[in-house]
């Protein structure tokens, strides 16, 4: 048999995974990785160690499966977003470390860009709200900040990538520097109509453009992974983000479709086809990752922090010993007693976009308890994505009908209640919820002929559960309206 093999590389974790021919994957391994947190708001990963979590998890995945590199007919890759890795051309060796996209370290310089006269040409040329999310004024710091960076750049001597382009580097041994539009887009240094990386774009941020990487399909064959590496010449034939990965995993190949992804953070994304978006509700207009060399597009509304929510809840307060627990201890209680909790650790994303917002619990009481925060910081999970709901409805001027969704905090089933309640909509879970390694694999497959068509990827999604709202309109205005309220105390913090 011949197999597909998706790397997904997240935030926290890198994970490998087999597809069959009928699209039903047949292992994944996973592995952590360390982020660490130098100064307030800053987010830091090695991209050394992102590399051989990556490769670590790939040889088990293929040991697990028990087969060889040659029963892989092609390598999908899909990663965080944003995050800038920048490197010597010629060691290979990283000359920072890895600025995630969460950090903040460059909100000062983002907020005097968005209040200078060319902040509404950079958004109408990249479809972005102009943020310290976004990887352009990264690659700045980096340069700007580590001895001799500047100079090397100057010379050619260094490259900059999202994770994508960085994992592609080490696959090939160094010998194809490239991404796709879905990570380009996402950098404020691509022109989103042409596809392209923009010379006046590059000239206000200082970046020279020899930095850049290739831009290349989605689905595509872009390179060959080494035989050193895995133990075979394999193509490499598919790239996209994280989340446009997970639209193409949720078989949301036409424009109306919709999904949230439940990672680290929410991401919403709604298909556009090949009509560019403008959001006139503080939503983002980016690439889709197309099929075909058709450029397509998508608006997306971003929360920062999700699923990391309760995994500090987990890890810096002790109050969960895994994240899994969290539905029973939700369920323990009939609602938050009036608790509110905006986990607003690196400010707040879509629709907000206040860098200076910070995280907060309201309506405390002696009767308050730990199950209490616990589920209320569930519930703002489900309140964040209900705020990009609303935004994107206004943006198109339909209401949704149903939200697919998918990411590890989709197997809570609390949570996936309280969203369609809180939503007044039905919430449609796929049978594989591991949706953005799926995606990396169908662009893969599709480029390379192990899939034929879209028509036949469009058939292998299947639900596993829907969730229907069951929750009366007064109540659910009410807790939304206090969602509201301890969100603007947030931003006073």
């Amino acid at each position: 048999m011949s197999y597909i093999l998706a790397l997904d590389e997240g935030t926290t974790s890198a994970r490998a995974a087999l597809y069959d021919a009928q699209g039903v994957r047949r292992a994944m391994e996973s592995r952590e990785f360390t982020s660490r947190f130098p100064q307030t708001g800053w987010v830091e990963q090695d991209p050394l160690e992102i590399w051989r979590a990556q490769l670590d998890t790939t040889r088990r995945t293929l040991s697990a499966a028990g087969i060889g590199a040659r029963s892989i007919t092609a390598i999908g890759i899909t990663n965080q977003r944003e995050t800038t890795v920048v490197w010597d051309r010629h060691s290979g060796q990283p000359v920072a470390p890895a600025i995630v996209w969460q950090c903040r370290r460059t909100a000062a310089f983002c907020q005097a860009l968005a209040a200078s006269p060319q902040a509404a040409n950079i958004t109408a040329k990249t479809g972005l709200v102009i943020d310290a999310y976004f990887s352009g004024s990264k690659i700045g710091w980096i340069l700007e900040h580590v001895d001799g960076a500047r100079q090397r750049a100057q010379n050619g001597d260094l490259l900059f990538g999202n994770v994508d382009t960085w994992l592609i580097w080490n696959l090939t041994g160094g010998r194809v520097h490239v991404t796709d539009p879905s990570n380009a887009s996402r950098t404020m240094l691509m022109n989103l109509a042409s596809g392209d990386w923009d010379a006046d774009l590059l000239s206000l941020f200082q970046i020279p453009a020899s930095m850049m990487p290739r831009i290349a399909p989605s689905s595509a064959v872009v390179g060959t992974a080494s035989a050193d590496v895995l133990g075979a010449e394999i193509p490499i034939a598919g790239i996209a983000g994280d989340q446009q990965a997970a639209l193409v995993g949720q078989a949301c190949f036409h424009a109306g479709l919709s999904k949230n992804t439940y990672g680290t953070g929410c991401f919403a994304l709604l298909h556009t086809g090949p009509a560019m978006p403008v959001s006139r509700n503080r939503l983002l207009s980016t690439r889709a990752a197309s099929t075909s060399a058709r450029a397509e597009f998508a608006v997306e509304g971003s929360v920062f922090v999700a699923g990391a929510a309760v995994q500090w809840l987990r890890d810096q307060l002790g109050i969960l010993k895994t994240a899994a627990e969290s539905e029973a201890i939700a369920n323990s209680v009939p609602d938050t007693a009036g608790v509110y909790m905006v986990p607003a650790f690196v400010g707040l994303g879509a629709p907000h976009w206040d860098a200076s917002a910070r995280g907060i619990i309201t309506g405390l009481t002696r009767g308050a308890s730990a199950a209490h925060i616990v589920r209320a910081t569930l519930e703002s999970i489900a309140y964040q994505t209900r705020d990009l709901v609303e935004a994107m409805e206004a943006d198109s001027g339909e209401p949704l009908r149903e939200l697919r969704v998918d990411g590890g905090a989709t197997a809570n089933n609390f949570l996936m209640q309280f969203q369609a309640d809180i939503l007044g909509r039905r919430i449609v879970r796929p049978a594989d919820i591991e949706t953005t390694a799926l995606g990396a694999a169908y662009l893969a497959g599709l480029a390379t002929g192990f899939w034929k068509s879209v028509e036949e990827v469009e058939s292998f999604w299947r639900i596993e559960r829907a969730f229907e709202p069951a929750l009366a309109e007064q109540e659910r205005e009410d807790l939304y309206r206090g969602w509201k309220r301890a969100v603007a105390r947030c931003r006073l913090a």
